[in-house]
């Protein structure tokens, strides 16, 4: 069974990598993975969305992703101008960079909605606010359980290396901790 999962961001936040992280530890884990973006005028800040696709078999599809089971929000300011949840399959999730409430976001979805300060992870962890990527996926993990965080860990230290890859890898185990350690991941 293959799982899509669409990524909203704006250029130069990760988005590209959060998708290329996701798509090797699928890898990793012994799964087929496939990974794109896809964005208008290539400026940084601009609106763009990543795609990625994992399953048992050999993936063929390669158009965008309209329907899918995960979405994930690196930057919450999308949500007034976006409907970040359009097609979200009604059992699916939506892992969302925030520190409000899922009730708070007023998402018109049937699809759990799991909210983390992403930002504030990365912000005590790398320094840096924007860099919310790893964390996201932490959280995602936490909640579904699609890959390994062994696989993970590999996929992240063949992207970065030395500080960056360590620091990164802590944002994912801290959020990962963070959402299972509520119990519902709520």
């Amino acid at each position: 069974m293959m799982k899509e999962i669409r990524v909203h961001a704006r250029a130069g936040q990760g988005a590209i990598t959060t998708a290329t992280i996701l798509a090797n530890a699928a890898f990793e884990d012994g799964k087929y993975a496939l990974s794109f973006p896809t964005f208008g005028a290539a400026r940084m800040g601009a609106p763009m969305n990543a795609f990625v696709r994992i399953g048992n078999t050999p993936i063929r599809v390669r158009s965008q992703i309209y329907k899918p089971d995960y979405v994930l929000v690196q930057d919450p300011t999308l949500m007034k101008g976006y409907d970040v949840v359009a097609g979200l399959k009604p059992d699916g999730l939506a892992v969302i960079n925030t520190g409000k409430k899922p009730s708070e976001l007023g998402l018109k979805t049937e699809a759990r909605v799991v909210t983390i300060n992403a930002a504030k992870i990365a912000k005590q962890i790398m320094g840096r606010a924007d860099r919310v990527n790893t964390a996201l996926i932490g959280a995602f993990i936490a909640i579904t359980g699609e890959l390994s965080l062994e696989s993970l860990e590999r996929a992240i230290k063949s992207r970065f290396s030395g500080k960056a890859a360590e620091g990164n890898w802590k944002a994912l185990i801290e959020a990962y901790n963070e959402v299972k350690n509520r119990g519902n991941g709520a």
